[in-house]
């Protein structure tokens, strides 16, 4: 690594913390204390004893950040409501136990393993558990004291909580019908298993800018959404090389969302690793430190350029040219995989949609069950595939096993034919455990969901609809046909209160755009189910034979859109 003073005297641009460029000194207090102890240190002292201790043992810095490398946040004290969120800081805010991340990466995972971490959640986390649109799943209610019971136990069935979170790279995104689609364009899974195997657990990776978000798709369908991940490689056919990955780079929400760009390379499967740590390298060389905000890669892919970021990977991280390959094809359609489908080995699979991913301990182990006493892989051996859309999917079976089963799941709320208003549906997490959050989300998420159903049926197109507690999208706001984005508005009578900013219109896959924000269009939390059946209702009248929300969005009257005066916020 370059850090003399002749390459800072060359470099006139002002220091953003780039280390190749200006070396390694922390420029602030997240950096200094990542240098003065490694993040995925902290587990030996969870160990040893911080569970023996108890949480008033715990130092600051230990607490946050360290902690999220093994996958923990503390979670938000119950009675803080969203008015706290910005008025009292991170410590005021948090409680004594955490939220656990358990990584599935690819999404994959065995009917032994669910049905362990259902008996975790029973026994340690109060019976919580939530999939997540990044293919995890979510606890809370931890205590610091059974931390180590809890990865020891998943440790058993292969499963860990390390780099959950943190600046490290996430959990790898991969397709949850890797191997087994029949339109799959190529098998991501060895690469996905490399990358966890071998490359995560090196301490290269440990010290990152920021989280690094990335996933590995051979599926035609591109279920991973791609066009805002910070690395993605989606299946796409050479004309000469064969089946393979295009590579984009850069996208990411938040306060400044941006879409991920094509870097016009193709790469053969068994390459896939070593660009993947080729573009870590780079984000960790080249990110930007100095201000935690614009430490993320697409900040450094929006300044550099697509040409000059793939020019620095192939001249100083890969020592080769990349073979340059053609656009993939855009899948239409849906994206998930919510129903009964055939393999590629005429056996089937079923996906179903827990409403926002809301589930708990008790279900997750009657799902084990059920999917164990339909299928014939063995006790506990039965595949099982989370996704980016927060489906289940149960492989390997019989057209009158998969029947059979999507019947029985039926019984305790898990559709393999959900309303378009079910099927669609997001949430994050929301007042009830983010500290970050102004707004309440699953439950008003779930309530609307039953709402839409009960008044207007069901819809022939697809209307996607997500619920963030605060403007960082973990839900995805900006790319949904209504995104509602939490956050505390003044009511008619000046008193502040929850409500919702609206997005209209957004999209990933065939041309994604970001929704737009109609001026004043925000909505208080206790009429927003008001406004969005009435926005429904206009779409379903106005619209044309087969029209999607997004287009009926960009040609409607703005009056059919904008919040009605009787529930619009001042």
């Amino acid at each position: 690594m370059t850090t003399g003073t002749s390459v800072r005297k060359k470099n006139k641009a002002k220091p953003q913390g780039q280390w190749r460029l200006y070396g390694t000194e922390p420029l602030n207090d997240d950096e200094r204390i990542k240098q003065d102890a490694p993040g995925f240190s902290v587990m030996q002292r969870i160990r040893d004893t911080y569970s023996k201790e108890g949480f008033d043992s715990i130092p600051a810095e230990d607490l946050s950040p360290r902690f999220k490398w093994v996958g923990l946040y503390t979670q938000r004290r119950p009675g803080m409501d969203g008015m706290k969120t910005s008025t009292l800081s991170n410590t005021e805010l948090q409680d004594n136990y955490f939220m656990m991340r358990i990584r599935l990466d690819g999404g994959q995972v065995t009917s032994r393993a669910l049905r362990t971490i259902g008996e975790i959640s029973s026994t340690y986390a109060r019976g919580t558990a939530d999939f997540t649109d990044r293919q995890n799943i979510q606890l809370h209610w931890v205590r610091v004291e059974d931390v180590p019971t809890i990865w020891d136990k998943l440790a058993e069935v292969g499963l860990d909580s390390f780099f959950g979170c943190g600046d490290v790279p996430r959990v790898v995104l991969g397709s949850p019908v890797a191997g087994i689609a029949a339109d799959e364009i190529v098998d991501a899974t060895p690469a996905i298993e490399k990358i966890k195997r071998d490359l995560l657990p090196s301490e290269e990776f440990h010290n990152l800018p920021r989280k690094f978000k990335s996933a590995v798709s051979g599926s035609r369908r591109q279920d991973v959404t791609h066009e805002i991940q910070d690395l993605s490689f989606i299946g796409s056919e050479h004309p000469e090389h064969g089946p393979g990955f295009d590579v984009w780079v850069g996208g990411g929400l938040s306060t400044n969302p941006m879409l991920a760009q094509r870097l016009g390379a193709w790469i053969p499967l068994e390459d896939v690793p070593e660009v993947w740590a080729g573009v870590v390298r780079i984000f960790r060389d080249y990110g930007y430190r100095k201000i935690r905000n614009r430490a993320r890669l697409k900040f450094l892919v929006a300044d550099w350029g697509t040409e000059k970021f793939r020019q620095v990977l192939e001249d100083e991280y890969l020592g080769r040219k990349l073979i340059d390959g053609p656009a993939p094809e855009v899948a239409p359609g849906y994206r998930d995989h919510v129903g009964i489908h055939e393999q590629v080995d005429g056996r089937f699979y079923v996906g179903v949609k827990p409403t926002v991913g809301h589930t708990s301990g008790d279900e997750l182990q009657q799902i084990a069950d059920l999917v164990e006493k339909h299928g014939d892989a063995g006790p506990g051996n039965q595949r099982i595939r989370t996704t980016a859309d927060k489906e289940l999917l149960f492989l390997d079976l019989t057209r009158e096993q998969a029947e059979a089963l999507a019947e029985d799941l039926e019984e305790i709320g898990l559709s393999a034919r959900p309303s378009a208003f079910r099927r669609d549906i997001i949430s994050c997490t929301g007042l009830e455990f983010c500290k970050l959050a102004h707004v309440v989300t699953k439950q008003r998420a779930i309530k609307l969901a039953d709402e839409l159903e009960e008044k207007l049926g069901d819809l022939d197109v697809p209307l996607k609809i997500s619920f963030n507690g605060c403007p960082n999208s973990c839900a995805r706001s900006q790319v949904s046909d209504i995104g509602l984005s939490g956050k505390m508005l003044t009511n008619g009578e000046g008193e502040r209160e929850e409500g919702f900013q609206i997005h209209l219109g957004g999209s990933v896959g065939m041309n994604p755009e970001f929704g737009n924000k109609l001026r004043g269009n925000k909505v208080l939390s206790r009429n927003l189910s008001e406004y969005v059946i009435n926005l429904v209702k206009n779409f379903k009248a106005d619209r044309e034979d087969g029209e999607h929300f997004r287009h009926w969005v960009e040609r409607a009257d703005e009056s059919l859109l904008q919040a009605d005066e009787l529930v619009k916020a001042s």
